[in-house]
């Protein structure tokens, strides 16, 4: 298919045949001209991309297509964004203008578009940190008008992320650390569940597709398993509420990939030793008269009589929704042939907005509902979109944080319910309740104690804010604060301070130069800077306000001859060309990102040196990728590391594919944690097999023994993940050991 140029009968057809699966499962799309408006969309969508492919050789057609779908039937929009969807790329990838549209359809159609439409010429090409951080930016700004704007990205980046596939190595690196930075916390945050699900799966597919294969696996193999098991569950649950006259569903499957991954990680135990992978979910239909939270706990007491509950297990989100408008309740009850099974307990709206997000979210708000922390979640990411001043790369990392799912619940001193996300300080909320408070706090009382105003707060905190009408923001508040509220709070009274000082100092100068007669001008300036060493004249004016800088021998500093700053300025200018020219000494060697590039162990004598991220180490045999730094070097990264994803995100042109060639010289530094029952002899036989055995190079060993148990930690010197495979499986052979295991993320 991808060979032809020119679309044929086959192609028509498939257009067509995709369209129509659109049309035919049209939802919300009941208003007169929603389906004409609809089938105009289509048809300039069509012809704009007529004869254009996609990198798998399907008609490129059909990606808006997909996108409109997801966009109409898994998001729940209607008619204008599914015709924003079909037109998405035309303004970018054809000669379809951003006037046309306006011409042909509702200029809100046209917003939409524009909000969708990548920057392009606006900003230097190589800078593609700032690019990607731009165009993320600006695609966030249109919230403030519309949230269809994200909602339809999502889609489209869920499409993408379902046929990445055809993609190069380098690209789908590129995308994938994006999609798991960025746009599945986003689509969490919106309460896109299963989106969010999916992305994380996707992403993780392609990042490390061995782990995930492994893990795909094993959920494979026991599918059988599982619904049989479930099946089992399931039925005195059923039975009990068939008897109790509730109308429900009751569905059951193992959970995604990556969450289980997760949890492999966060536990460190074996997929076999994750207690929830299975989930059932049991949707009712809410009886009239009876609150659903209400119905929600009788289904519980339910479910508990049956089934022994755990505990530590239980999720109440229905007394308080989480801040994407999640509203459920969980549990976790000791099932058959003693396996941990999770139950969500949902109402039919509940579940569509689990489901469905921020548009099913709006479609059940009324007129005079209580605003939700969704709305408040929105509020204060338009507050923080504000700032046109604000640093592209500084901007992603702060709308980042704000994507923190995990949130605590603070008190004021009068009961009033304030959500922070998890680490936030006594200054954080300060400024959450009001921007003077915080600029004038000097202390907090926590639960009526006396704390400073970085002390971190608990979920359940009754918290009051000491103040001080001297208190000012200083610098390090920055460190103290994880709202990005407080953190453009204190930016902007450090900036207005500052902005203060210069002037004053900026007067200063001028009255004591108009005190010898002489008019303040750039040469003078600049003679002042080099007089006392400072790199700017704002910082020469904040001294000067600040006392730091006395103007007792300005006499002799304006009437100083410029004449040996001269010849110094004259020897820099003949010396510079003796030099090495720095171009040409840096400049990097050109790299084929077609193919993966080679990590060979001779690094010196290659033409393109790599180094290894010290941030996760990884070694040969590990699944990695490669970070072009500006300098040139490769840096290289798991996939899996924060720094990578986040690189991947913000700087996706560096990111290119690697592999590692054989290495038998090179050694790399691993470390490899071992705990057990202590005996005798137990280090000297570990060591042994390492040193005398194995003939692997241990650079430090670190063991502490209590109470019979010993734990501890050995850095060893590999050439491969098979040598330290080997190594793991005959420590762990050693009568004692009860785990060993291998150190992901280390510092050496």
């Amino acid at each position: 298919m991808g060979n032809k140029d020119f679309f044929d009968e086959e192609d028509k057809i498939l257009i067509q045949a995709e369209y129509d699966s659109l049309i035919n499962n049209l939802t919300r799309c009941n208003k007169p001209g929603d389906r004409e408006m609809i089938d105009k969309a289509f048809s300039i969508a069509s012809t704009a991309h007529w004869n254009m492919r996609r990198k798998s050789g399907e008609p490129y057609i059909i990606h808006p297509i997909s996108v409109a779908k997801i966009v109409n039937q898994e998001i729940g929009l209607g008619a204008k964004s599914i015709a924003t969807a079909l037109l998405h790329d035309v303004v970018e990838d054809t000669e379809y203008t951003l006037d046309d549209v306006k011409r042909d359809f509702d200029p809100k159609i046209a917003s939409l578009i524009d909000g969708l439409t990548k920057i392009s010429g606006t900003y230097n090409k190589e800078n593609t940190a700032s690019m990607q951080a731009e165009n993320f930016r600006k695609m966030l700004l249109t919230l403030s008008d519309d949230m269809r704007v994200i909602l339809i990205k999502i889609a489209d980046r869920l499409h993408n992320m379902r046929t990445l596939d055809s993609m190069p190595e380098h690209k789908k690196m590129k995308i994938a650390g994006e999609t798991i930075f960025l746009y599945a916390p986003l689509a969490h945050r919106l309460g896109l569940y299963a989106i969010k699900s999916e992305l994380e799966d996707l992403s993780f597919k392609f990042r490390q597709p061995q782990i995930y294969e492994e893990i795909a696996d094993k959920l494979k193999h026991s599918e059988k398993k599982f619904y049989a098991l479930i099946n089992r569950f399931s039925m005195p649950i059923i039975d009990k509420l068939t008897k109790a006259g509730i109308q429900f569903d009751i569905t059951g499957r193992p959970k995604s990939v990556f969450s289980i991954w997760k949890k492999m990680q966060s536990k460190n135990v074996p997929f076999e030793e994750i207690y929830d992978v299975l989930a059932v979910r049991v949707i009712f239909e809410p009886a009239a008269g009876i609150p659903e939270k209400t119905q929600c706990w009788n289904i519980y007491s339910m479910i508990t009589d049956t089934y022994l509950p755990k505990p530590d297990r239980l999720r109440d989100w229905v007394s308080r929704p989480k801040p994407n408008g999640y509203e459920a309740l969980h549990v976790t009850v000791m099932g058959p042939e003693g396996k941990w099974v999770e139950v969500q307990i949902r109402s039919r709206r509940m579940d569509e907005i689990a489901e469905r997000g921020y548009a099913a979210h709006w479609k059940y708000k009324g007129d005079g509902a209580q605003e939700s922390e969704l709305d408040k979640w929105i509020k204060k990411i338009r507050t923080m979109l504000e700032n046109p001043l604000e640093d592209p790369i500084e901007f992603l990392d702060e709308f980042k944080m704000n994507l923190f799912s995990s949130e605590i619940m603070v008190f004021t001193p009068k009961g009033t319910l304030v959500s922070l996300p998890k680490g936030a300080s006594a200054l954080d909320f300060a400024y959450e309740i009001h921007t003077e408070i915080g600029n004038k706090a000097i202390g907090a009382k926590i639960n009526y104690k006396l704390n400073p105003i970085n002390a971190v707060l608990m979920s359940g905190d009754q918290v009051e804010i000491i103040t001080s009408d001297i208190a000012k923001p200083e610098k390090e508040w920055l460190s103290f604060v994880r709202t990005s509220k407080a953190k453009e709070a204190i930016k902007n009274a450090l900036r207005t301070e500052s902005n203060t000082r210069i002037q004053k100092g900026m007067d200063m100068l001028e009255e004591k130069l108009s005190e010898l007669g002489v008019s303040p001008n750039a040469e003078i300036v600049r003679k002042l800077m080099h007089a006392y060493d400072v790199p700017n004249k704002d910082e020469l004016y904040s001294g000067i306000e600040l006392g730091i800088i006395k103007l007792d021998n300005l006499r002799k500093i304006v009437r100083k001859s410029p004449g040996k700053n001269m010849i110094k300025y004259w020897e820099l200018k003949l010396i510079g060309p003796k030099k090495e020219p720095r171009e040409a000494a840096g400049k990097p060697a050109a790299i084929d990102t077609s193919v993966p590039f080679l990590l060979r162990e001779n690094v010196e004598n290659a033409e393109q040196s790599y180094e290894i991220a010290r941030c996760c180490n990884p070694i040969p045999g590990d699944e990695v990728t490669g970070y072009r730094s500006p300098e040139g070097t490769i840096v290289i990264h798991k996939p899996k590391c924060p720094v990578a994803i986040r690189l991947m995100s913000n700087e996706g042109n560096r990111i290119i594919a690697v592999k590692w060639a054989i290495h038998k010289l090179v050694s790399f530094l691993a470390r490899i944690q071992m705990s057990g029952i202590d005996r005798m002899g137990l280090v000297n036989e570990i060591t042994n097999i390492i040193s005398s055995e194995l003939k692997v190079n241990m650079s430090n060993i670190n063991i502490s023994v209590k109470d019979g148990i010993f734990d501890g930690t050995i850095d060893i010197f590999v050439h491969h993940t098979k040598d330290l495979n080997n190594l793991i499986m005959k420590i762990s052979n050693i009568k004692g050991i009860e785990s060993v295991k291998r150190v992901e993320d280390f510092t050496d």
